[in-house]
């Protein structure tokens, strides 16, 4: 049992809870904003039951997914604009309940949860289907493309689950600024969509192919 392991992804853990818990609660100024505690257990609890089958079944593949260090300039600068805009979501869904902003019925607010709750399950079958799937863009020795199951229908079916994910995040917290905030997220995507394409024509053997293949990248039969 690698321990190190295991710190390293539970200290990751812990800090994520403590992190969103901030830009949540404090400018909402009071934990009684429900919608924080429905967010924090639909993306912490699969979180974490996700993390110890990775760890118990697939250690290499939790310790790619703890790996968040881009080499590439581009892409590092999408992942901080990415996180830009899930602090200014998560604050302006604080600030919106401290406020009394206009807020989205809760009945809307649990279904929204179900719509992350189902990008959370298309995530893990994405993992199952593809071992060297990373956090980072690069191709890795041994690797070689995937072309069945979720990736028979788009190239980049993660980065399909997690757009359900994003967006649907500050809906589940109420939030109608927050939501417009994270639309951002879209073109961010695409830019770092683009960037890891173009790595993989370059390395990965049979990539080429594989894109005149699969034509769409995210939505079938749009993008």
């Amino acid at each position: 049992m690698d321990l190190k392991l295991l710190s390293q992804a539970l200290i990751k853990l812990v800090l994520g809870v403590a992190l969103v818990a901030l830009l949540i609660f404090v400018p909402a100024g009071t934990l009684r904003f429900w919608n924080g505690w429905l967010l924090m257990v639909v993306l912490f609890i699969p979180m974490l039951g996700a993390g110890l089958v990775m760890f118990l079944k697939a250690p290499e593949l939790l310790r790619r997914r703890l790996n968040a260090k881009e080499r590439q300039s581009e892409q590092k600068g999408v992942i901080a604009w990415s996180g830009v805009l899930f602090a200014a979501a998560f604050v302006l869904a604080g600030l919106g309940y401290r406020f009394a902003w206009p807020i989205l019925p809760r009945g809307w607010c649990l279904a929204f949860a179900a719509v992350f709750l189902i990008g959370y399950a298309l995530f893990g079958e994405v993992l199952r289907e593809n071992e060297y799937l990373s956090r980072t863009v690069e191709v890795q020795e041994g690797q070689s493309v995937v072309d069945t199951g979720l990736y028979g229908r788009v190239r980049h079916p993660m980065y399909a689950a997690t757009v359900l994910m994003f967006l649907s995040m500050p809906l589940i917290l109420g939030s109608v600024c927050g939501s417009l905030v994270m639309l951002g997220y879209l073109p961010v995507l695409a830019v770092r969509i683009r960037g890891e394409e173009a790595l993989l024509r370059q390395e990965l053997r049979g990539y080429d192919a594989y894109m005149q293949k699969v034509k769409y990248r995210l939505i079938p039969y749009i993008w």
